[in-house]
């Protein structure tokens, strides 16, 4: 734990102590038993797969021991984690030199700010030496075929807006740093290399509705389109064929969903080759040899594994995984072996590998779950409503263990994005409010939401947001019919944009919730595309809507909650990271500004040493507990005169443990 418990000097229980680099407003004493009863929830691991080995068959990891998450090796399936980095921060992404693995490099940033640089990790001597330039954003690409380099982004800002710049390095010579290329925009990525290495395949993010491919001559730096130029046509997870000049990537190009394609790059020929799924194709791989794709479908929130033979562009039949959720794979060199991290509702995120020739499936890691069995948590199942247009919602619905009785106070959890999806994978900590507490919680999937195709992907776009906001409203009706939940018992909260739907929910329905959690939130997108990082700008315009339009900004204003925060007159949870570049401070400290006048309770929450998220445990595991004390006494009822917390109680009149 990483927790400080101090003991008051006054008789009275001992209380948890914030970290140094917290700053706490308005948040009474947290009793030091919160620990003891909800701790184990704070103890789930996971393992991310990062790499494999290019000589032996073994992985590298990330997961965390400590306070952050760091790279471990895997020598064998079932095997120890050994802890290979020690740093202050977390580390990110990690990837063995493809030759002989002697080294691998790895992203990391300061303090959340996302300013990601990417370092050379010796292996014999055990420490990492800087190869980028120590001050802009910097992102892994792909190793070139023949091993010798790395192909990398650098994004920055000048007077014409933000620019990409793609690099080729050899990181254990940092002096051989070339740029290739210099790109307007910041929505580039570099996926791949051509198979003699002489050009890079790249992507341009435009919006979750539209992206572009491009070729670039690696000696050069001229680019060529090899997408349509017209616009609404989204690529995912373009790929080099390996037998024939051609790439696979997955598009909705003429379909309603991602679909697995080939692009011919010498006649431009464009064909769909999964148009027997209905469901979106999520990533795609192509194995060294060139003779299988493997690809992931999003199949209602669960991840499938499919594999396609490219020697006659058919799908073939592919080992059956566990249930569960999992969005990329990767090829072992020269082996038709994948690894992947997959986990559920009843298992944290594990790595397994799959060999597709015999069939085999192998777990590699056990992460651990808190003393706590898995096994015993909520299952969710789909609900669906109509929202104001006739228009079907999905979500899920978590439901505590039979022990409680009576109607149960609801938990609404809205995913950010905004265009995520709530999926049934492992929600850790969320288990306790409804295992514990006996709290149902729902995760909905309000228009907007990915996975159900792009119609429904495009319907909050703009000056439809508020549509997104009415399917809120419908929810709520749909609580009030179902005789198992308590309508008068409502907290709302989410993260990113989620908290913004939070603080909606709470500004045009406060008669209808009891509480509120805003975490990284945005109480007004027009001051949040003056705010967040240039690079991210243009993307959030696609979105929601260019805010130096006259006509836009007014609506961007008129509908923000920030305008209608003297609506909230209910508690509210701000949580917010000093150094978050996506959802800036301003935002976290204009609505607690706003509340502060309604004369009702209102905590805030701010970590100086976090970004977009608390990622550093014992930051993480303090909110947790001021977020379980707020819903004990804002959504419970459960805190005494004395300040103590009641427990619910059983059927029984008991105990509920």
């Amino acid at each position: 734990m990483f927790v400080c418990v101090l003991a008051t000097g006054s008789g009275k229980e001992n209380r948890i102590a914030p970290a140094d680099e917290l700053i706490t407003e308005g948040i009474p004493e947290i009793p030091a038993s919160l620990v003891a009863e909800a701790g184990p929830y704070t103890e789930f691991r996971a393992a991310h797969f990062t790499s494999w080995h290019p000589m032996r068959r073994e992985i590298l990891i990330r997961t965390r021991f400590s306070d952050t998450t760091q790279v471990h090796r895997v020598a064998m399936s079932g095997g120890a984690r050994y802890q290979l980095t020690y740093f202050k921060e977390p580390a990110d992404d990690a990837s063995y030199e493809p030759r002989q693995g002697r080294y691998f490099v790895l992203t990391k940033d300061l303090g959340g700010n996302e300013f990601y640089q990417i370092y050379r990790f010796d292996l014999e001597s055990g420490r990492e030496i800087l190869v980028t330039d120590g001050e802009a954003k910097h992102s892994l690409g792909p190793w070139s075929n023949a091993g010798e380099w790395l192909a990398f982004r650098r994004v920055g800002e000048g007077k014409d807006g933000a620019f990409s710049e793609i690099y080729r390095i050899n990181p254990a010579l940092p002096e051989t740093k070339h740029r290739i290329a210099t790109l307007a925009g910041g929505g580039w990525s570099v996926a791949d290399w051509s198979h003699d290495d002489e050009e890079l395949l790249t992507q341009e993010f435009i919006s979750a509705n539209e992206s572009h491919l491009w070729l670039v001559d690696v000696k050069t730096g001229v680019k060529t389109r090899i997408s349509l130029a017209s616009s609404g046509i989204a690529y995912r997870s373009p790929r080099f064929g390996k037998k024939e000049r051609a790439v696979y990537v997955a598009s909705d190009k003429d379909s309603e969903f991602l679909q697995l394609a080939k692009i011919d790059l010498d006649d431009g020929t464009y064909r769909i080759l999964s148009s027997h799924i209905p469901w979106d194709v999520t990533s795609l791989e192509v194995s060294d040899d060139g003779s299988l794709v493997a690809f992931v479908t999003n199949e209602n929130g669960i991840s499938r594994l499919r594999l396609l033979a490219t020697s006659d562009d058919h799908e073939v039949p592919a080992p059956r995984l566990p249930e569960g959720v999992f969005n990329k794979v990767r090829w072992r060199k020269n082996r038709h072996e994948l690894a992947l991290a997959l986990s559920s509702a009843h298992s944290a995120r594990d790595v397994f590998s799959v060999d597709v020739d015999t069939g085999e499936i192998e777990r590699w890691t056990y992460s651990e779950t808190g003393g706590l069995d898995p096994s015993t948590f909520a299952t969710p199942q789909t609900i669906r409503w109509r929202s104001f247009d006739g228009r079907e919602i999905s979500g899920l619905l978590y439901m505590p263990p039979k022990r409680f009785a009576g109607k149960r106070p609801v938990l609404i959890d809205f995913h950010g994005g905004p265009e995520s999806q709530a999926r049934p994978d492992f929600k850790a900590r969320t288990n306790y409010y409804i295992s514990e507490l006996g709290i149902a919680v729902i995760l909905p999937n309000v228009r907007g939401s990915s996975g159900y195709g792009k119609t429904f992907l495009k319907l909050d776009d703009g000056y439809k947001r508020v549509d997104a906001y009415k399917d809120i409203g419908s929810l709520l009706d749909w609580i009030a019919k179902d005789e198992s939940l308590d309508m008068e018992r409502v907290m709302v909260t989410g993260f990113s944009y989620g908290a913004h739907l939070s603080l909606v929910a709470a500004t045009r329905y406060p008669n209808r919730i009891r509480c509120a959690v805003d975490a990284a939130g945005i109480a007004n997108l027009r001051t949040f595309l003056e705010n967040t990082e240039g690079y991210r700008r243009d993307l959030r315009r696609a979105e929601y809507g260019d805010e130096r339009d006259p006509v836009m900004r007014a609506f961007l204003d008129k509908n923000a909650p920030l305008r209608q925060a003297h609506r909230i007159n209910k508690p509210l949870l701000v949580i917010q990271g000093a150094n978050d570049p996506r959802v800036p401070p301003s935002e976290s400290e204009q609505i607690a500004r706003a509340v502060r006048n309604n004369r009702i309770p209102m905590w805030y929450l701010l970590a100086r040493d976090e970004g977009h998220g608390f990622r550093k445990k014992r930051n993480a595991d303090f909110a947790f507990y001021t977020t379980i004390r707020f819903l004990q006494e804002y959504l419970l009822d459960a805190i005494r005169a004395d300040g103590a917390a009641n427990r619910p109680t059983n059927a029984m009149g008991q105990a509920a443990m």
